[in-house]
């Protein structure tokens, strides 16, 4: 069977693991029978680059430049040798090939330092915390930044690690600065990497080849594949696909794109693609295309059969990884933080528990697209199934949701379903912080292995959160964030400022917000963005409803999503950007908490009016849960045993009973009358063997109180319940 199409993810996205785009394509187009080859040239280019004869060319490439070197660059050209004979052994060991070089990066004089070891100094209190591995690997990667400087400096000033030639694919109305671009000779990266498309395309002879652009940092590379394909290899169909046309590109005309793409597909790219393998194998006419941009009598047009469906989540099949060596892949530590970690070190399974945003309503983003729009959630058990289908085929149990939010409702039923698997696994997702999780979910979540999670607190401003339309106030957050924290789930949150009408005081009153969120230690980490407006957002839509003027009222011939806008009121955020995102910094390395807010802004700047303890005031003033009768009823502990002893207490002999169970580190003991002991001890075993059945709050309740003759919630918010809860017994 020959190869229909070969699946491409350009430089640069990650290093640490495969974007997912072509992985959840080649996983549906197995469904088909549809014979498929991926492959991830980031990876391979970067390991092309930075090996022993990579090395070897670069520094022969630079010195035959002559040309003025800055000072840092001159320091690592002389010490060229010393990279040139570390760099397989350092890569091996990011790779996880040879973990015990770690003792000569830590403690010998191994690793050539050039001028990202500068911060070092700033950074021994941070090594305090971190394990000896974690060290070598941040040294390790100050390391391969100090030779993406020189590449930088000397070779080509747009390439980066996880992005190559960004600037170029954002807000590209027009076509003209890439495209003068990629007409300019290749770079010395883009020969590397067209030296990998000849291989590929020798070895699988495809009939198309697919290029997934999830970013504008792979854009650039996308076009200078697709044109080198089109010069070498005419026969072959291209086509593009991902994030990128997927809200950038929905209005494109301008023809010369398809000099270098004969394709364009929108949205979900199952459908799309499916139809266009069979349109090119001659099998149905050009009408029956479904979402996809193409060239026709000199003129940009979009088809889109509406008679052909979409592919429900469950008929998509599991992500296939087959032709990528996962052992490949490197993780970094850029950042010292446990939390900004997660993406770039490790390597995560990806998947997906729902389709689109289940709240769908946030005013900046763009709920208008059918990527957000349409919510289709997946059934719990075919997730688990696609989980267990990838720990067998990747030998990795890590697994990275990359929902828009996961709903609180499905994670509890997939956490549900792993702990019923006895499934050891860990995974992280993106939610919104929903009053849902409440402490007993979260702890449930922590069980099934989740280790993580982010989401969007946004502005930290109530006033704003409305106006977004979020959904959550800070206080939510605040609670929310307890209960992930005390339940040993890490947080990171999305933070944004700049947002239409945001004054300056509710920008310093938000930083306050984050900066007792940080110090009370119910977040571990956060990033800053300036709020940038898009196309297809309501706030995109309407600006006159959120008191801005769009400024690009030009609709481009390219990319047309972000929107120049300003505001009614004249209002300058830029300039909040640095102390925001330096106090941030401090902050999730646990400093600088006594700091004035007014030491991180070289301009004078209102004071704070959020009262110095607003936010463990909303931690202590929580009041008890009130539980529904149709919650359910969850033990995490072992099967307990009791001991029955008697008590006198002023003449009156009282039967007791000890509650004894076991934990993993711990033992817990409560002392309970008989009735109650016995009750627990016989409602656990019920519920232990009755595992695959539901069990209600409502039937906790009547079991306890048809055996005691006692009211339930009186036992359950006393001392001994409390213990109880604590130890295991979750109502979610």
């Amino acid at each position: 069977m020959e190869t229909q199409i070969l699946l491409i993810t350009p430089p640069f996205t990650q290093l640490n693991t495969p974007y997912p785009g072509t992985v959840y394509l080649k996983g549906f187009l197995n469904t088909k029978n549809i014979l498929s080859y991926q492959a991830d040239l980031g990876i391979e280019v970067i390991l092309d680059l930075f090996s022993k004869q990579g090395l070897t060319d670069l520094f022969a490439y630079i010195e035959g430049k002559n040309q003025v070197l800055n000072e840092n660059s001159q320091r690592i050209v002389a010490l060229k040798n010393s990279y040139i004979y570390s760099i397989d052994a350092v890569i091996q060991f990011l790779q996880s090939k040879n973990p015990t070089l770690a003792n000569a990066i830590v403690q010998d004089d191994f690793l050539p330092q050039a001028s990202r070891f500068s911060q070092l100094d700033a950074l021994d209190w941070a090594f305090g915390s971190m394990g000896f591995q974690d060290q070598a690997k941040h040294l390790a990667t100050l390391y391969l930044e100090d030779l993406a400087d020189l590449i930088i400096d000397t070779v080509d000033e747009d390439f980066g690690f996880s992005r190559y030639a960004e600037r170029l694919g954002r807000s590209a109305n027009s076509f003209d600065q890439l495209y003068k671009k990629i007409t300019d000779e290749p770079t010395y990266i883009d020969q590397i990497t067209l030296k990998k498309i000849d291989a590929l395309v020798q070895k699988t002879n495809p009939k198309i080849i697919g290029f997934s652009v999830p970013f504008p940092g792979n854009l650039y590379s996308a076009f200078r594949c697709a044109q080198h394909i089109k010069k070498q290899y005419p026969y072959i169909k291209t086509v593009m696909g991902g994030g990128f046309p997927n809200t950038e590109l929905r209005s494109i005309n301008d023809v010369r794109v398809f000099n270098f793409f004969d394709f364009i597909n929108l949205d979900d790219g199952e459908a799309p693609t499916e139809q266009l393998i069979r349109f090119v194998n001659g099998e149905i006419s050009v009408n029956d295309l479904k979402r996809t941009f193409l060239l026709k009598n000199e003129e940009v047009v979009f088809i889109n059969n509406p008679l052909i469906k979409d592919y429900k989540q469950k008929e998509i099949g599991c992500p296939d990884y087959t032709d990528i060596d996962l052992s490949q892949y490197i993780s970094v530590i850029e950042v010292v933080n446990p939390m900004h970690r997660l993406w770039s070190d490790g390597r995560w399974n990806k998947l997906t528990m729902a389709h689109g945003c289940y709240w769908g309503k946030c005013t900046f983003c763009d709920i208008s697209l059918d990527y957000i729009k349409i919510y289709e959630p997946i059934a719990a058990k075919e997730i688990v199934d696609r989980m267990e289908q990838l720990i067998k085929t990747t030998n990795s149990n890590g697994f990275h949701f990359v929902d828009e939010a996961a709903p609180p409702a499905l994670m509890r039923e997939v956490a549900l379903e792993i702990l019923k698997r006895n499934l050891t696994v860990s995974w992280w997702t993106n939610i919104r912080f929903e009053k849902s999780f409440t402490y007993d979910l979260c702890r449930l979540l922590k069980a099934s292995g989740c280790i993580a999670v982010s989401g969007g607190l946004e502005v930290a401003s109530d006033r704003l959160l409305q106006l977004i339309d979020k959904g959550v106030t800070v206080e939510q957050v605040a609670l929310v964030n307890r209960n992930f924290t005390q339940a040993g789930i890490m947080v990171h949150a999305y933070l944004m400022y700049g947002f239409p009408t945001q004054t300056a005081q509710e920008t310093i009153d938000s930083l306050e917000m984050v900066r007792q969120m940080f110090e009370i230690g119910i977040m571990q980490s956060g990033f800053w963005h300036q709020f940038a407006m898009t196309a297809h957002s309501p706030i995109g839509l309407d600006p006159e409803a959120f008191n801005v003027i769009n400024l690009s009222t030009q609709k481009g011939s390219f990319a047309n999503n972000d929107l120049q806008h300003k505001e009614k009121s004249g209002a300058v955020h830029d300039k909040f950007s640095f102390g925001l995102k330096k106090s941030l910094y401090n902050y999730m390395h646990g400093l600088c908490f006594d700091y004035d807010l007014q030491d991180w802004f070289e301009f004078k700047i209102p004071k704070t009016k959020i009262a110095p303890n607003y936010i463990s005031n909303v931690l202590e003033n929580e009041t008890f849960p009130v539980y529904k009768s149709n919650q359910k009823v969850v033990w995490l502990g072992t099967i307990p045993r009791i001991q029955h002893f008697t008590k006198t207490k002023k003449g009156k002999v009282f039967e007791k009973a000890m509650i004894e169970v076991h934990g993993k580190s711990t033992f817990l003991q409560v002392e309970v009358d008989k009735e109650i002991g016995e009750w627990f001890v016989d409602f656990i075993n019920d519920l232990k063997a009755n595992a695959k059945e539901t069990t209600s709050y409502q039937q906790l309740k009547n079991s306890f109180e048809m055996v005691t003759e006692q009211d339930f919630e009186p036992f359950l918010f006393s001392k001994q319940g409390q213990q109880i809860c604590d130890f295991g017994l979750l109502i979610i």
